[in-house]
């Protein structure tokens, strides 16, 4: 057949309709279209290949010809196609032709465009780039979820590639139940024009569905019917480069406003100071100033219980090694002739000195604070140099690898690789959502803020140690900045961490954004326990070999977490274990052992009076009544995460160790702003601030986290069905307020514990209670 039409100076396109009453695979009818630069073939039944190579065979068939190029004549001018049609069939077979022309190929700006398609009759459209418009973000949706189909963006290149079996073969695309997104840029198609086309999948798996059960097995299927689906398009005009350029000067002011925060308050401390140091009102809370050694403290127990009771000569022995006269010179940290701690910790005396002082019912700060403190800092010193070792470590290979997660979609044009907010996904450059790689500027920018303020702190008290000042030696919390340090080193990482995971989020990559959160919760949790245990907290070898421990379990868990039971029992197990292993060290602060003769039964023996003797003979009155009911909580708590990772076994296994971590923390945190108030000790104005400002921060934080936009735990598919736009400059979306107001929450948190206890620098540290 020849078809002979006109061709207007616009664009134009013709539609070929086929249809055969044949089932017959074995003599199908092949019709073959030539046009002047292209020729289009396909074949009726048109059979397309499904999951386990299921086949689904249509007998309609429609395709829309490759558009001829307008012609810059005034007048129009004809176009010639011919429609040849065969079969090898031995009997006669019907079919029907229809070609017509297609009145609105051409989508326009800002106007929404209706039309239906089928895994047989694929659509595409034309948009040509407006003068003045340099990105656009195709919107699509629909009212039914399924059938699943796939939007691509091409180029303007003959032949179309509009079938399900090779819709991937060129240009960006992107699966779709109910909405899709797709960004498109003018410098990426040198015409200023692109098809967008539209194809509907035989089957719906790759967007979640189920294959029908009617059509389970090998056998060919025939139910074109049901898969038709109606689609709605808009093109409307992406954001311009001033509203980039907006964003970044918000973001950046935006904590820039703490700095000079920070210089304020900074500034009006030093003003307060001067003036206390000209008034001369500078006197300690109790007793006088000048005062060199503090009195032993004598420790009251239960009446009938002699455990761990001590009286004033049963502790002036230990007592002189932190007494004045006794103390080092206060020099510098860094002296290479620091004895090491093991020095002093292997000596007989000073392990029964232990056990006899942190067995006392009533611990103050003094009992806990008697080793030389440059020992001390150099051991806390060490989290700093080992949390950047670390991060150094850890991050190279996390940004190679989402370089290549990047360059993977770039190269194949494969949208469904990353999850992304496609309706607020702004590129800059290489990367795709330049916006949510751009809101983790707060904690990088916060987290040296923190450095700088606990650097200032340090060398304060440098000076202070430097001048023999009675304050420094002898009263308040011990200073030890090293867990601080490592602290703002962990926030600046996870705002490294947490871009380098936006760079292309999925379910492969998320532990990059949380592996530091963990480190944060774990290094906070280490120092509100450090505050008042400065001799007997954890090593920064051990700590950071358990932060080893559960990033190793994080990852087995996204690899094993979603169906495998066995792993949960593990798990749990390990859970509940370490909680009673941690609770044990906490309660006796470090002082359980069970010893006994040589012989094994010697060793049981022992190991029954200790339960006995701790766990049953003191369940009605704890000897440590507040560790006790600390620790049952914090037991209760984890032991009920552990019970409910069992039973539902959450997909997000990152999310659910994370959850643990804040909550422990959260608990920690809540039992000793209790203690401390229960202990007559009072929260100055710069520490309630904070613990507001953190609250009001975190609750907002929140809000904005649960705004769920995306979610690796489903398809891609179902992902973009929760998709939204911008909310703020129109640049940023919910996920993007949650890290500015994350960061905020994290920099207020740290400075609670910087500044929590400074209400007892002026109190004498053996009248400091330990909780």
């Amino acid at each position: 057949y020849t078809s002979l039409y006109s061709l207007f100076p616009q664009v134009d396109a013709v539609r070929v309709y086929v249809n055969s009453s044949s089932e017959n695979l074995r003599y199908p009818v092949l019709f073959v279209v030539r046009q002047q630069k292209g020729v289009l073939s396909w074949q009726v039944p048109l059979i397309f290949r499904g999951l386990y190579q299921r086949t689904y065979n249509y007998q309609e068939v429609s395709r829309t010809l490759c558009p001829s190029e307008p012609t810059p004549e005034t007048r129009p001018s004809d176009q010639i196609i011919f429609v040849d049609v065969a079969s090898m069939a031995p009997f006669n077979i019907a079919y029907e032709l229809l070609v017509t022309r297609l009145e609105n190929f051409q989508l326009e700006t800002n106007k929404a465009f209706n039309f239906t398609a089928s895994p047989s009759q694929p659509q595409y459209f034309l948009y040509k780039f407006p003068q003045d418009v340099d990105s656009v973000i195709i919107n699509v949706v629909s009212d039914a979820a399924y059938p699943c189909s796939v939007v691509s963006v091409q180029d303007i290149v003959c032949p179309v590639y509009d079938l399900d079996h090779n819709v991937e073969f060129n240009g960006v695309y992107q699966s779709m139940t109910k909405q899709a997104a797709i960004t498109v840029q003018r410098k990426d198609f040198p015409g200023e024009q692109f098809f967008v086309v539209f194809v509907i999948k035989p089957e719906d798996y790759a967007c979640g569905g189920s294959v029908p059960s009617s059509i389970h097995g090998n056998v060919n299927r025939t139910w074109n019917l049901q898969r038709t689906k109606n689609l709605q398009v808009t093109i409307v005009p992406s954001i311009k480069k001033s509203v980039y350029v907006q964003a970044m000067f918000f973001s950046f002011l935006s904590f820039l406003s703490f700095y000079l925060g920070s210089v304020v308050v900074a500034f009006v401390h030093y003003i307060r100071v001067q003036r206390k140091a000209s008034a001369g009102r500078l006197s300690p809370e109790h007793g006088s100033g000048m005062m060199t050694s503090s009195h032993p403290i004598s420790a009251s127990t239960p009446e009938g219980s002699s455990y761990g009771a001590i009286d004033e000569s049963s502790s002036s022995g230990g007592h002189q090694l932190s007494s004045p006269e006794r103390r080092p010179p206060a020099g510098s940290d860094t002296d290479s002739s620091v004895e090491e701690e093991s020095d002093f910790d292997t000596m007989p005396e000073i392990e029964s000195d232990k056990n006899i002082i942190r067995t006392k019912v009533f611990l103050y700060l003094s009992d806990l604070s008697r080793k030389d403190r440059r020992i001390v800092s150099k051991k806390y010193k060490i989290y700093f140099w080992n949390i950047i070792t670390i991060a150094v470590f850890y991050a190279l290979p996390v940004i190679q690898l989402v370089i290549t997660y990047q360059t993977v979609v770039n190269v194949t044009g494969n949208q469904d690789i990353c999850y992304y907010n496609f309706l607020c996904a702004h590129p800059l450059g290489v990367l795709s959502a330049f916006n949510n790689i751009l809101s983790n500027v707060g904690h990088m920018m916060l987290g040296f803020l923190f450095l700088l303020i606990v650097l200032r702190r340090d060398i304060l008290h440098r000076r202070a140690m430097e001048m023999k000042d009675i304050y420094t030696l002898d009263y308040g919390i011990p200073k030890h900045f090293g867990l601080f340090y490592a602290m703002g080193i962990a926030l600046m990482m996870e705002g490294v961490l947490s871009a380098c995971y936006h760079v292309c989020p999925n379910y492969s990559n998320f532990q990059f954004d949380t592996s530091f959160m963990y480190m944060i919760a774990g290094l906070c949790m280490l120092k509100l326990y450090q505050t008042r245990h400065p001799d007997i907290n954890a090593s920064a070898y051990s700590a950071y070999a358990s932060f080893a421990v559960v990033i190793s379990l994080a990852v087995l868990g996204v690899v094993f977490g979603k169906n495998d039971m066995w792993f949960w029992v593990i798990f749990s197990m390990i859970h509940v274990l370490a909680s009673l292993a941690l609770s044990t060290q906490i309660y006796y602060m470090g002082r359980f052992k069970i010893d006994g003769p040589d012989s094994d039964l010697g060793i049981f023996r022992r190991a029954v009076m200790v339960l006995y003797t701790d766990c049953i003979q003191q369940c009605s009155r704890p000897m440590y009544m507040d560790r006790m009911v600390l620790l049952i909580v914090g037991n209760v708590v984890n032991w009920s995460f552990a019970i409910f990772g069992l039973v539902y076994r959450p997909r997000d296994f990152a999310s659910y160790i994370l959850g643990i971590f804040i909550c422990n923390l959260l608990l920690y945190l809540a039992f000793y702003i209790i203690m401390k108030l229960r202990s007559s000790e009072k929260l100055l104005p710069i520490p309630m601030f904070c613990i507001m400002a953190t609250a009001v921060v975190w609750a907002a934080a929140l809000y904005f986290f649960f705004q769920t936009l995306s979610s690796w735990e489903e398809t891609p598919a179902e992902s973009r069905e929760k998709n939204r736009p911008c909310i703020l400059l129109g640049f940023f979306d919910d996920h993007d307020v949650w890290h500015f107001l994350s960061a905020a929450a994290l920099f207020f948190s740290f400075l609670v514990l910087l500044t929590l206890d400074d209400d007892l620098d002026t109190v004498r540290r053996d009248k400091i209670p330990v909780f």
